[in-house]
């Protein structure tokens, strides 16, 4: 909208008749700015642009029922188009600030208190003045009354209303200028609205209508041809009427409302219907102009008097605080200061009188209620019960404050400048002590509460991260139980493997040996059945081969104790790799285990117990059929002298008896070591889990040691289990061995009993 109140402007008209009758310029024939304008005007607000044309160029005025249209001259083409561009910006600038308003509305509906500013120009006087300086340096004197009312007139009778002794100061007033405007019907606005009715009134009647009525008023003076002087409160002001008839009327005909109302854009019809609504509006004398307007308009200066006393009377139901701008030079050039200029601006803006009022009067007022209330603490007695006026006069005897500094009144204290200063100094000092304590005393107690807060925040992630850690733990404690039973699993995979390959190849050799001996065995037996042995002779044959089997056995017994063992010294073993792991965990178990062990090893005593009784009493068969074969070869003698050199001979039987001997000392030995071994290992292993615990204190590491004891008891194993089966092989051989002189015995003795009985 204001593009195209801009665009308004650039429209030109073009004449196209003898009577002076325009129409906008809209071919391509002339300038093309013009053309552009009126296009763009039309494009801005959305009407059609023939429209435009018409309602710039023609008046349609109803006569009767009747309806003319007149075409308008150069000058009244040129009034409407300035008319429609001035009518859309008042219309526009009033829709900006009722939408400010409506905004700023919901914050004074809730907290019921608004703060308003108003900005206006000061007193303007040009080398020409004309009618916009005319009402501003009349809505100057009005707002000049009001400060002066305000600072001036209240203030005093102020003074009387409480009691104070006063000496009244004049002032300049400004109420005869305000007469000079405002005053009805010879005042300038009024003389001004009525030469605007008249059709025929120009500039220069209005100049000297003016001067005919009101050369009398000491405010105002005629002046040549167009030209009048008002002497204003801020000094004198010569204006030109030139224009002011014109800017007075601002009219807006029916058409370009009727345009507006027609636009496709929402702010245009929405700025003609208001338009409408103020055209109804009854109107108070004769302000329009006669066959000119279809609609009867206040003129402009109305106007701007009745928002000025709309303005004047809302500043009176407020609190006013005033801010003087004072200009410094005319240069606009920093650092430069006219002396003569600020005293003159200081003097039309009253603020001379102001200061020696306030230099003669008693600028700062104080009501009892809030003197007492604001320094009442300063006082050193109690003043709880006692009124505000006694408060208030015991605070100014506190302070040694002078009787000629203030006075009483009836509702309020009265100072003189500087006086209230002291005071609150002094409260400042006071509330800044008071301050000073609260704060070292609200530090004191932050400073114990963020430690409690630190405090409880350390225990708290102490639990966390207590919980955290025995999470972690625990997880990481399944895992390595995880990997322990994997790696177990896996080892004892591979142990088993391992025996399985030593048992089938224990059990290939084993089978080939026995095969062997049977059939070595078998061979021999058959020879002699088929020559014919005796029944007691075959039978002790048999007796022998008997003897020899079960040694084997027991050889197979002691191997399968053995592999039992290591099976369990395994199993210990893998014990004590999960003691170390879990340590923690198994001390409590680790004399169950310890008395495990011990029981092992007693059982393991008493196989070999069992193993040495077994081969005592196979040693004391021995002996008894050795004393056999000793009677058997006595008997041969008595028989037959021919062989008693060889009965006599009954050291052989010994002499085979001798290695059984030797086997059965090995077999002890061995036996023996094994206990000795075994006290000795569970001994060091009970020191080392004493140690570990804590029971018994040394200076070792158990864990090393332990793994030493580990390295020396599977040497030991490995060295044991290999003269363990050397052992076997000699008994083994020593088996073979008897048996094979057992046959040779049989042999002669049942070659001796054929040649005895054949003899």
């Amino acid at each position: 909208m204001l593009a195209a109140v801009l665009w308004l402007g650039n429209v030109s008209f073009t004449v196209i008749d003898n009577e002076n009758h325009v129409e906008p310029v809209a071919d391509e024939s002339k300038p093309v700015q013009s053309l552009t304008g009126l296009s763009t005007v039309a494009k801005l607000i959305g009407c059609n642009i023939n429209e435009l044309k018409l309602s710039l160029s023609k008046r349609n005025m109803r006569v009767g029922k009747d309806t003319i249209v007149q075409k308008l001259t150069l000058p009244q083409a040129i009034d409407a188009r300035d008319a429609l561009a001035k009518s859309v910006y008042s219309c526009l600038f009033d829709w900006l600030v009722e939408q400010i308003n409506e905004s700023l509305a919901v914050g004074k509906r809730r907290t019921g208190r608004s703060i308003s500013i108003l900005d206006i120009y000061g007193f303007e006087s040009f080398d020409k003045n004309s009618f916009e300086q005319f009402c501003i340096n009349y809505a100057n004197e009005r707002l000049q009354q009001h400060f002066n009312r305000h600072l001036f007139k209240l203030e005093q009778e102020e003074y009387i209303q409480d009691g104070i002794d006063w000496t009244r100061v004049d002032f300049e007033d400004n109420q005869d200028c305000l007469s000079l405007f405002e005053k009805k019907p010879l005042g300038l606005l009024s003389l001004l609205d009525e030469e605007s009715t008249f059709p025929n009134g120009t500039d220069l009647t209005l100049a000297n209508k003016l001067k005919q009525h009101l050369h009398s008023n000491s405010c105002f003076r005629g002046d040549r041809e167009k030209l009048f002087t008002v002497v204003h409160y801020a000094g004198e002001v010569t204006y030109d009427t030139t224009g002011f008839l014109e800017k007075n009327r601002d009219l807006l005909h029916l058409d370009s409302i009727q345009l507006l109302s027609s636009c496709s854009c929402h702010l245009p019809r929405a700025f003609a219907s208001s338009m409408l609504i103020q055209s109804e509006k009854p109107v108070v004398g004769p302000l329009y102009k006669a066959g000119g307007a279809d609609s009867q308009r206040l003129s402009v200066a109305t106007k701007f008097k009745g928002q000025l006393f709309q303005l004047m009377q809302r500043l009176g139901n407020t609190t006013p605080h005033f801010i003087r701008c004072i200009k410094p030079n005319n240069v606009q050039s920093p650092g430069l200061y006219e002396q003569g200029l600020v005293l003159q601006q200081l003097r039309c803006c009253g603020v001379l009188e102001v200061v020696r009022i306030s230099r003669s009067g008693f600028p700062t007022r104080v009501s009892h209620q809030k003197f007492a209330r604001r320094y009442g603490f300063l006082l050193v007695e109690n003043i709880a019960d006692k009124d505000p006026l006694s408060v208030s006069v015991a605070i100014l005897h506190q302070f040694n404050i002078l009787p000629e500094m203030y006075q009483v009144g009836y509702t309020k204290l009265f100072f003189r400048t500087g006086q209230i200063g002291v005071l609150e100094d002094t409260r400042n000092r006071t509330l800044h002590g008071i301050l000073r304590v609260q704060s070292s005393f609200r530090g004191y107690q932050a400073r114990c509460h963020l430690k409690k807060l630190k405090m409880g925040i350390s225990i708290l992630q102490s639990f966390v991260r207590g919980d955290k850690v025995r999470k972690e733990f625990a997880e990481l404690r399944r895992r390595h139980r995880a990997a322990a039973t994997i790696q177990s699993q896996v080892k004892s995979k591979i142990a088993r493997k391992q025996y399985k390959g030593i048992t089938e190849a224990s059990l290939v050799i084993q089978s080939a040996i026995r095969g062997w001996l049977v059939r070595r065995c078998s061979g021999d037996i058959g020879w002699l059945k088929s020559g014919g042995t005796k029944t007691n002779e075959s039978g002790e044959v048999l007796v022998k081969a008997s003897v020899l089997s079960d040694l084997q056995r027991r050889v197979l017994k002691s191997e399968a104790a053995l592999r039992e063992k290591e099976e369990e010294n395994d199993i210990l073993q893998q014990r004590l790799q999960q003691y170390e792991n879990r340590w923690s965990e198994y001390e409590t178990k680790m004399k169950s285990m310890e008395e495990i062990w011990q029981k092992q090893m007693r059982s393991l005593q008493s196989s070999l117990s069992i193993a040495k009784k077994s081969l005592a009493v196979e040693d004391s068969a021995r002996n008894s059929d050795a004393s056999v074969n000793a009677s058997d070869a006595t008997d041969w003698d008595s028989s037959s002298n021919q062989f008693k050199s060889q009965a006599s001979n009954g050291g052989g039987g010994r002499q085979q008896q001798q290695p059984m001997s030797a086997g059965l000392s090995v077999i002890g030995r061995l036996a023996e070591e094994f206990e000795q071994r075994a006290q000795v290992f569970g001994d060091d292993a009970k020191f080392l889990v004493e140690v570990k615990s804590g029971q018994v204190e040394a200076n070792l590491n158990p864990e090393r040691e332990l793994r030493r004891l580990k390295q020396m008891f599977e040497t030991w194993k490995k060295d044991y289990g290999g003269r363990l089966r050397e052992t076997k092989m000699i008994l083994s051989k020593l088996g073979s061995e008897e048996s094979g002189g057992s046959m040779e015995k049989v042999k002669r003795k049942w070659w001796g009993r054929r040649n005895s009985t054949r003899y």
